[in-house]
């Protein structure tokens, strides 16, 4: 593995799983970004006096910015919950009525954040709710203490209106890494993920092309739909929210928020020639959404820990998913059951794809290999030694491309099993792949935010630069 930065091994934990090690790498590129560009929110556009409060729109913003670090499921001071409508509306360990019925009746909800005791007031060792605030949450009440969300006991994150998120900084201080990365559809652009946005580069000249802005802080996987027109993009903000953000490329704007989950959504694929779209999410769940109704499927919850990517067969018949319980799950494509498990990784797996007709994966991971195995019994047929952790593979008829940890993006023939062209140039880890449609071309992004164009035939490289605006 090549040399990491000083600050990468300043917070390395002995016998941390080299995913968990990414998972530090990435935080801290988030870190540094945040302190340096100085990003600004824009508030929510006051309501008039004439409309009434929304509990989505107005009320639930409230209580997650203030009250849901001391009230949530995971810790409920004062035996009080707000994480859903449901729980708000309980009275907490005193019995007494959170929500009030009138302005005489306001309820303990609003007496507490609007106490001049501070020994009383909530938030505890925060900033009081301003005026407004306060104001909106009595009006709400008094108004009749609605919810006009779509299920009452859903988490309260998704609950608001999908958030617009802030303009990207003009010019980075530090590159982002580069965990996904796609052709376009026409095989002249690259885009990678940036922060809160996308970047589209020239493959000619590796010339910024334009920005795609509001998308969620971190970008984890891209997929495009069969029409060449729509981009799926798996996107998050670790350990706060996960979502899907399609996008129309040719207009570069948002289209529809999906899959809206608690935790990152770590990958993304389509299944062919449908709108229905796999979603794999950091809380552990595969979601199957239709992309047209926007309806979700259905949700499979197989897997134990977080699914870090999916894929489909060629036919659509299966679908599997890797995750970092160190298996790999296939289900059927219909109705979502489980066909088979595999469980000869030792470690998390990054990676899933099918191969040839569908009757056989390979799958990579945090144990240096790629494993070769057959979907009917869940049996290895073949490993090949990567030489670092291997990250999504990307599969063909004739080979596999595995971006690896050791700086090197591998090609895997299928027919002998063994790496037969290795793609070099990359000092840091590889995290990502992709093929030119003509499949002439090779790209990969790297945990430095470096892009790199190789012709396929020979590995000739053809140019590399930091997709850094």
């Amino acid at each position: 593995m090549p040399s990491a930065p000083a600050y990468f091994f300043h917070c390395k934990i002995p016998n941390m799983s080299p995913a968990c090690l990414l998972s530090d790498r990435l935080r801290w590129g988030t870190r540094s970004i945040l302190a340096l560009c100085m990003l600004t929110w824009a508030g929510a556009a006051p309501v008039s006096a004439e409309e009434p409060v929304s509990f989505r729109r107005d009320i639930a913003p409230i209580l997650l910015e203030n009250c849901l670090a001391c009230h949530g499921a995971r810790k409920s001071e004062g035996g009080y919950r707000v994480d859903t409508f449901d729980e708000v509306q309980k009275p907490g360990d005193s019995g007494e009525g959170p929500i009030g019925h009138s302005a005489e009746e306001i309820g303990e909800l609003v007496r507490r954040v609007a106490a001049e005791d501070a020994s009383e007031r909530m938030p505890v060792d925060a900033a009081p709710l301003t005026s407004e605030q306060i104001a909106l949450m009595s009006r709400w009440i008094q108004e009749g203490a609605k919810f006009d969300g779509m299920e009452p006991n859903q988490q309260l994150a998704l609950v608001v209106p999908p958030a617009v998120y802030p303009d990207p900084p003009a010019n980075y201080a530090r590159p982002v890494p580069a965990t996904s990365v796609t052709f376009s559809p026409d095989g002249q652009q690259l885009i990678v993920g940036g922060y809160h946005e996308l970047t589209v580069w020239n493959v000619v000249d590796g010339s910024l092309a334009r920005r795609i802005p509001n998308i969620g802080q971190r970008v984890f996987g891209m997929k495009f739909h069969h029409d060449g027109q729509r981009l799926a993009v798996a996107c998050g903000e670790p350990g706060q929210s996960g979502e899907v953000r399609v996008v129309d490329f040719e207009s570069g704007k948002v289209i529809d928020v999906l899959a809206r989950t608690h935790d990152v959504v770590l990958d993304v694929a389509f299944r062919p020639q449908t709108s229905e779209l796999a979603v794999g999410s950091a809380d552990g769940m595969v979601r199957i959404v239709d992309v047209d109704t926007k309806q979700e499927l259905r949700t499979l919850s197989s897997h134990a820990d977080w699914v870090t990517a999916v894929a489909w067969s060629p036919d659509g018949s299966r679908l599997a998913s890797a995750s970092r319980d160190k298996s790999v799950k296939v289900y059927d494509g219909s109705d979502g059951s489980l066909l088979a498990s595999y469980l000869g990784h030792e470690a998390t797996v990054q990676g899933v794809a099918f191969v040839g007709d569908g009757s056989e994966a390979v799958s990579t991971g945090d144990d240096h290999k790629l494993h070769r195995w057959t979907i009917a019994d869940g049996k290895n047929i073949a490993s090949v030694a990567l030489g670092g952790v291997g990250f999504k593979p990307l599969v063909t008829p004739a080979f596999v491309l595995v971006p690896c940890a050791d700086g090197r993006l591998l090609q895997i023939d299928l027919t002998s099993n063994s790496v037969v062209r290795e793609f070099t140039g990359n000092s840091d880890w590889v995290l990502s792949a992709t093929l030119q449609p003509s499949e002439q071309l090779v790209a990969s992004g790297a945990f430095d935010g470096k892009l790199h164009v190789w012709q396929a035939a020979d590995a000739a490289s053809q140019r590399s630069w930091v997709a850094k605006p």
